[in-house]
């Protein structure tokens, strides 16, 4: 298995193809790149932005490049020594508009008769015809019938949404008779919580669930990219949200056979303390090493003055396992009602009632501490959330362990039904939900990470790395990506507000009289984005702000939109470009300068250094102060990237502008890692002595040594790293950042860390 030494994720997309990501290659081999990385590209729905709305297995996308753009790509890749990697999707498919797709259109053209039928996960026995939830709901007339529906043309319309006409039906002529006899029913859009007949990927409508676990079904999905690795055009795959497949272990076996045992990565989650099944893969995509990198920067000082911060602005103290019970029950109980309900009608015969099933099948859901399990592996899960549910439900006590016999039973459908349904509870309920309510420090909030844990030590961090070395060593190392809430560089500046406590309560003060008063927490939680990605616009502001709103669904919500409360937040963003509030906003940015500074460097540099395959998202080898998507697609100024490179070709004298140093952080810790991977095979961590030993981070990775400041605001508060010093393994190393050379032995870290708060050792000899 070729495996990369580090990647660099490009978002394809009509205005960037793979004809535009071609154009590019000379700059990224230059900067050090191994592989690049690239999102979706099968044929997805007209206009998708992201790919992630697969239409057609058979075919590249044709706004992205088609097949003639992924066979240019591949070649210019090759001439420049690159390897490539491609993000596939097999949970799910789009069908937006079902035109576009012609599985879906043929199951709702022939029903259960569809030589399609068995690719989607459709409930065939819960209703005659599969529920399309589309009508508006004023578009529900007395008697079921719906507005605006036509015969055109040989469809059905609605709108602009066109249906096939069932086999026999072609001929009817009254809309109301026509879709009567379909083999799918036009519903009220807000039925789907509860009335949906088909598997959807988290609460999408539009996005259905495929049955890979059916041979035939993976075969026909897997084709077109069978024939990339037959034909050499790609090398690796990174595969989209396994936990919603059936059995993902299963999958990722005839995932290695079908590519020759290429390099496979997965989108699986990780909860703190849990670890990846020994699946077919080399590791995960990386949130889990994010989320260690941001808590071995933040400074625990300032854990109890941001937690009475965020308890005072909620009115009481917030609990996160208890936040995060009632948002994945209130998702239980809503968005994937339709889930849960499809859940009771497999379980067995039962004596409990129906309802009290669909009760107690809530209550576990909302109990579950991880993503979910893969029975036999990780049973112990199923346990703690049967022991949790009857804790707090001790009225279910009796259903529960009813229905507990049924899902530890890894024979029974209806446990690898609840394996798929308990990840969405909780991405929902947590990722979608909690994490827009918890408002302590929202760096933090992200994919895999739990925010109640505030905080890394140094030698917490070291175990970790170690056991990454030698567990997964070829794992991905993550920091931003196309779904992280924040990108690094506005999480660096936000992760320096734990050093700065008092300050950030003083600017809480000052905004909260401007703010929309029924939300504080919300409120706390967009002012730390407003000082993340400051100075974005208004309108970039506004649109995060609105979203976390509607995510965080206290006030308004993505269904039920309260107008009035979203133009008052548009309201408030855009009054902070007045003169007060103005005045505090810089001068609170301007204080955590020299953190977000030093965080942003040692992030990058602890991201492409650790054990792993470290991936740089594309544009972050700059400063890139993004938000939530799809703020963080937004497109790359290449020109500007390129003339940082060129800027950043000459050592750093100290001083440079963030820009300047990370590019030139980024190029050397990349082609090291390209060109010389012999320094870089172990891990040992570097203890330092003195006063301020606390304040570095530093490890040997067997030629290279990474020293890192952490707290740098709370150092020079305490005058700097005055006595501390780090022993140098014997020999001669140069800083690949500076071009300073220096003996090893004992050094003063005044001395390592002279320019910069980062430094990146390489020994030039032994003696």
């Amino acid at each position: 298995m070729r495996v990369p030494k580090s990647t660099y994720r490009l978002q394809l997309s009509r205005d960037f193809t793979l004809y535009d990501a071609a154009r590019q290659l000379p700059y990224l081999a230059d900067l050090g790149v191994d592989w690049v990385y690239l999102s979706p590209i099968l044929q997805a729905a007209a206009g998708s932005s992201h790919g992630y709305d697969v239409v057609d297995h058979d075919r590249i996308d044709k706004s992205r490049g088609g097949a003639d753009g992924l066979s240019k790509f591949s070649a210019e890749a090759r001439r420049h020594g690159l390897g490539i990697l491609v993000d596939i999707v097999p949970n799910h498919m789009g069908i937006a508009n079902p035109a576009e797709n012609r599985a879906w259109w043929d199951v709702l053209r022939h029903g259960r008769e569809s030589a399609y039928a068995d690719w989607f996960d459709i409930d065939w026995d819960a209703a005659a015809r599969v529920r399309i939830p589309i009508v508006g709901e004023h578009d529900v007339l007395p008697g079921g019938e719906i507005a605006n529906l036509s015969v055109t043309a040989g469809e059905l319309r609605y709108h602009d949404h066109r249906f096939p006409l069932a086999p026999g039906t072609e001929d009817e002529v009254d809309p109301q008779a026509a879709h009567s006899r379909q083999n799918y029913e036009l519903v009220d859009w807000r039925r789907a919580d509860r009335e949906l007949t088909y598997r959807r990927f988290f609460g999408i409508n539009s996005l259905a669930g495929l049955r890979v676990e059916d041979p035939r079904v993976f075969a026909a999905t897997h084709r077109e990219i069978a024939r990339w690795f037959a034909e050499g055009l790609v090398d690796g795959v990174r595969v989209d949200h396994p936990d919603g497949l059936r059995d993902p272990a299963d999958y990722l076996t005839r995932l290695r056979e079908l590519t020759g045992g290429a390099y496979v990565v997965v989108e699986k989650i990780l909860e703190p303390a849990e670890s990846l099944p020994r699946w077919d893969c080399a590791g995960t995509t990386g949130y889990d090493s994010l989320g260690m990198i941001d808590r071995v920067l933040v400074d625990p000082a300032g854990e109890r003055p941001l937690t009475d911060l965020a308890d005072h602005l909620a009115g009481a103290p917030v609990d996160w396992s208890e936040l995060i019970h009632s948002t994945k029950r209130a998702i239980a109980d809503g968005t994937l009602a339709a889930e849960v309900e499809r859940l009771a009608r497999e379980m067995p015969v039962v004596e409990t009632p129906r309802h009290r099933v669909v009760d107690a099948l809530a209550e576990l859901l909302a109990s579950f501490g991880v993503y979910r399990t893969y029975l036999p592996v990780g049973s112990e899960h199923l346990d703690g959330a049967v022991g949790a549910a009857k804790r707090r439900r001790a009225d279910l006590s009796a259903a529960i362990d009813e229905i507990a016999e049924t899902l530890a039973d890894p024979q029974q459908p209806a446990a690898a039904r609840f394996q798929q349904t308990s990840g969405m509870v909780m991405a929902k309920g947590v990722e979608d939900t909690a994490f827009y309510r918890f408002s302590r420090l929202s760096s933090l909030n992200e994919v895999g990470g739990d925010p109640s844990v505030f905080c890394m030590s140094a030698a917490e961090f070291h175990t970790a790395m170690a056991h990454r070395l030698s567990d997964w060593p070829h794992t991905m190392n993550a920091l931003t990506t196309h779904d992280t809430k924040r990108g690094e560089d506005t999480r660096a500046r936000i992760n320096a507000i734990s050093e700065h406590a008092a300050d950030w309560a003083r600017l809480v003060a000052t905004l909260s009289p401007l703010a929309p008063g029924r939300d504080r927490s919300l409120g706390n939680l967009v002012n730390q984005a407003i000082i993340g990605a400051w100075p974005a616009g208004a309108e970039r502001l506004g649109a995060y702000a609105i979203k976390a709103a509607r995510e965080a669904a206290t006030i308004t919500t993505w269904t039920d939109n309260d107008e009035r409360y979203e133009r008052a937040i548009q309201r408030y963003i855009d009054a902070l470009t007045s003169p007060v509030p103005m005045v505090a906003i810089n001068e609170i940015v301007q204080l955590l300068e020299s953190s977000r500074y030093a965080n942003a460097l040692g992030a990058k540099l602890l991201n492409l250094m650790i054990p792993g395959v470290p991936d740089v998202y594309q544009g972050t080898e700059c400063v890139h102060m993004s938000l939530v998507d799809p703020d963080n697609r937004r497109p790359i100024d290449w020109e500007s990237l390129h003339e940082l490179r060129r800027r950043a070709e000459h050592p750093l004298r100290g001083g440079e502008d963030l820009d300047v140093a990370k590019v030139r952080l980024v190029g050397e810790a990349l082609r090291l890692r390209r060109d010389r991977p012999e320094l870089i095979s172990t891990y040992q961590p570097l203890e330092a002595v003195g006063d301020a030993a606390e304040h570095l981070l530093a490890f040997d990775r067997g030629g290279v040594i990474v020293v890192i400041t952490r707290f740098p605001a709370r150092l020079v508060a305490n005058g700097g790293w005055g006595n501390t010093r780090l022993t140098l393994p014997g020999g001669r190393w140069s800083d690949a950042l500076t071009a300073v050379r220096r003996p090893g032995g004992i050094c003063e870290i005044g001395d390592i860390l002279a320019k910069l708060p980062v430094a990146l050792l390489v020994r030039t000899s032994d003696a």
